[in-house]
């Protein structure tokens, strides 16, 4: 008889796990390539699947490509951290014809693009308040190759961010004010030239985003432009294309990132879409992280359990107290 009871007790417990898994069932989720990417889809990937009964695929890619497969082919079905900025023209539409949802317009903040200079160069040098103090004085960024030039370090070809610097490069005139436009070469070039300057005490000034690991462990400072956002219009239709012939002084546009997940799977994941809507990363948390993953070279699931394990008191306000129990008792 007490067989009979612990058989039916099982039954009943793996009957009850099925129906719960059932109810969320199988999900394709993007894990964009980078650092905070990688952390996102980790952390929404053990919450899913520990508190909400979800089967989670990762599915690794880039900006372009994720955005692409989601609005083509409806799958992944969820994009946790998607820079929309370079995708206004495809975007917009998508969320238009309701192919495509924003459920959370603000997954990290504290986030943003421009132009950067060490802490010890803005303190050893409080006039150059903005891009147009900087841009006056190259002999303070010598470049390596020929120091009688300042090296402004743009973005690796191939990135979206390249065509942007190298407009607002020619906008602000630098060429003219003795300045070199340095490609990297690739984003390992890019941080390696950041961290070389910042360990021997060098200048640098170039573009970067935040929230990153380089930016938080190196303190570095955003520049502000010292001129006004040229706006939304002009910035696509020229700044942000290879082939604009006069292109106008502007600030950075401003970086936005949201959660993004298709049409199908709005209407069927209530729970889900709350939760999404409700994580949102502190940037100094996100900061904090990125710099333990690049010390502890540690990948995003890594990442994501040392995250849930520290930081209870961030995660924890995004679930329902039962979600949490269980994921918790996961870890």
């Amino acid at each position: 008889m007490k067989k009979l009871l612990l058989a039916s007790a099982m039954m009943a417990a793996s009957l009850t796990a099925t129906s719960a898994f059932a109810e969320c069932g199988s999900i394709k989720m993007a894990e964009f390539n980078w650092a905070s990417g990688e952390l996102m889809a980790n952390v929404d990937k053990i919450i899913l699947e520990e508190g909400y009964g979800c089967e989670i695929e990762l599915v690794v890619g880039g900006t372009s490509a994720i955005f692409t497969s989601m609005n083509e082919k409806g799958e992944p079905q969820i994009a946790g951290e998607q820079w929309v900025n370079a995708l206004r023209d495809v975007l917009d539409p998508a969320l238009e014809e309701g192919r495509i949802h924003a459920v959370n317009k603000g997954p990290i903040t504290g986030l943003g693009e421009g132009w950067w200079i060490p802490p010890y160069t803005a303190e050893a040098h409080p006039d150059l308040k903005t891009v147009l103090d900087v841009i006056e004085h190259p002999e303070l960024f010598p470049d390596s190759e020929d120091p009688s030039k300042g090296a402004f370090v743009g973005c690796p070809a191939g990135w979206g961010c390249q065509a942007v610097n190298a407009n607002l490069f020619k906008a602000f005139d630098m060429e003219a004010k003795g300045w070199k436009l340095i490609d990297p070469g690739s984003a390992a070039g890019l941080d390696g030239s950041i961290a070389k300057a910042n360990e021997r005490g060098e200048n640098w000034f170039g573009y970067y985003w935040s929230p990153t690991a380089i930016i938080g462990k190196y303190n570095l400072q955003a520049v502000p432009f010292g001129v006004p956002f040229v706006g939304k219009e002009e910035w696509t239709n020229c700044i942000a294309k290879e082939d604009c012939p006069n292109p106008p002084k502007s600030a950075w546009i401003k970086s936005e990132v949201f959660t993004l997940v298709t049409d199908e799977f709005y209407k069927g994941n209530a729970d889900i879409n709350a939760y999404l809507e409700a994580r949102t990363f502190p940037g100094e948390v996100m900061g904090a992280m990125l710099v333990y993953m690049a010390d502890e070279q540690a990948a995003g699931e890594d990442a994501a359990i040392e995250f849930l394990t520290k930081y209870q008191d961030v995660w924890t306000k995004w679930v329902s107290p039962e979600a949490a129990e269980k994921i918790k008792s996961s870890l």
